[in-house]
């Protein structure tokens, strides 16, 4: 896998964490660096351990559907940025006040926001692509999105939370796309 592609699964997979992050940086009231650094490694180690698992867990169904790997890839994909698309357009009610930094929401956070890369990590395994490179870029790049959205969202609000996953759903479906197009040519 070519780097840019790398890079922009890596960005699309983290722009849920990026919107959760501003919005938990809206709700911090005494904002300091260790609650950016805390979301940032909570949501980039998550990021980069959900696609070691499904890749783990591809490897074990690659045999059995290696002549359809690459519309699987394109049809988990293209569901998983369709879902951020849609998830970050529609109307939601009352939000609850909660409080970001606690140890439960944290990770049910990070769960939340890592699921997709779940569903990556499989699709990694059915193209056979070495998983190490791509958990150390999602990890690392989740990370840097995530600090980088506390102090955003600290400092503007919620002005790019739902921008933020309309792209990263649309990148997501354009790699869908890309790994199809390459492996029907």
């Amino acid at each position: 896998m070519d780097t840019l592609t790398l890079l922009l699964i890596a960005f699309g997979l983290a722009m849920d964490a990026f919107a959760v992050s501003i919005s938990n940086g809206t709700t911090i009231k005494h904002q300091r660096t260790n609650h950016a650094l805390r979301i940032g490694i909570f949501f980039g180690s998550f990021q980069a351990l959900m696609p070691l698992i499904g890749w783990s867990a591809g490897l074990n169904l690659r045999d059995l559907i290696s002549g359809v790997d690459h519309w699987i890839a394109f049809g988990l994909l293209t569901l998983i940025g369709s879902k951020m698309i849609y998830e970050s357009t529609k109307m939601g009610g009352e939000k609850k006040e909660t409080y970001p930094l606690s140890l439960w929401m944290l990770l049910m956070l990070s769960i939340a926001t890592s699921i997709d890369a779940l569903a990556v990590g499989i699709s990694f395994a059915f193209l056979n692509i070495s998983i190490v490179t791509p958990i150390i870029v999602i990890g690392t790049v989740t990370f840097m999105l995530s600090f980088l959205g506390v102090l955003i969202g600290n400092k503007a609000g919620h002005f790019f939370e739902k921008k933020m996953e309309v792209i990263g759903g649309l990148i997501l479906i354009g790699i869908g796309i890309k790994i199809l197009i390459e492996h029907l040519n």
